[in-house]
This record gives structure tokens, C-alpha cells and sequence, in this order.
């Protein structure tokens, strides 16, 4: 189970959402953040103006329970002096392991 609401939150005014097929899920907040994953390769790659931003819930939601281990949701903006503080976590890599962990 992912934290929707915060997911929900971003998605109000993402650009687009896009997954690597494995364990990479972004949540794309401007439009230079679409053509750097367009430019990588990523596929999918959905634009907001595709799906609204519950559409595009349920599309991460979906990706999340097909990804592969170590998988993570962050949400990305464009950062020209340090891109490194464009990304924002919203599901930190294995997180989703430790709480599994805790419910044991």
C-alpha cells in the first residue's frame, strides 16, 4: 500500500508521471522534467494532459504493485544549481520493506 494522499498532493500539479519498468516511479513537476525522461528513454511516460491526477493515481498505484525490490516514488523538479534538490521522496527506497517488516 503506497501513501496516496501525498502522492495525490503532487500529482495535482505534475507535468506527467514515469516509470523505468522497475523500480524507478517519478512523479514529473515541470516540463523540463518530462523531456529529461522522454531524452532517457523512459517508457511509460504519461503527460498530464493525457489522465487527470487521479488517473494518474491509480497508474502509479498499478506500477508500484508491478515494480521489482528496492523500488521508490519521488517527485522531481527542476533544480538548475543543484538538480540533486529537485527530488523530493515520497516513498523512499525500501521503505515499503521496512513497514512490511513491522506488521510481521
Amino acid at each position: 500500500m503506497i501513501k496516496s494522499e501525498m502522492i495525490k498532493d503532487r500529482l495535482e500539479n505534475a507535468k506527467g508521471i514515469g516509470w523505468d519498468g522497475c523500480h524507478k516511479i517519478y512523479i514529473l513537476m515541470d516540463d523540463d522534467q518530462m523531456i529529461k525522461m522522454q531524452d532517457y528513454g523512459y517508457d511509460p511516460l504519461i503527460s498530464s494532459n493525457q489522465f487527470t491526477p487521479n488517473q494518474m493515481l491509480k497508474i502509479v498505484e498499478k506500477w508500484w504493485d508491478q515494480s521489482c525490490g528496492l523500488r521508490f516514488i519521488s517527485a522531481i523538479s527542476t533544480n538548475e544549481l543543484n538538480p540533486n534538490l529537485g527530488f523530493e521522496n515520497l516513498i523512499s527506497q525500501g521503505e515499503d520493506n521496512r513497514q512490511d517488516e513491522e506488521a510481521i
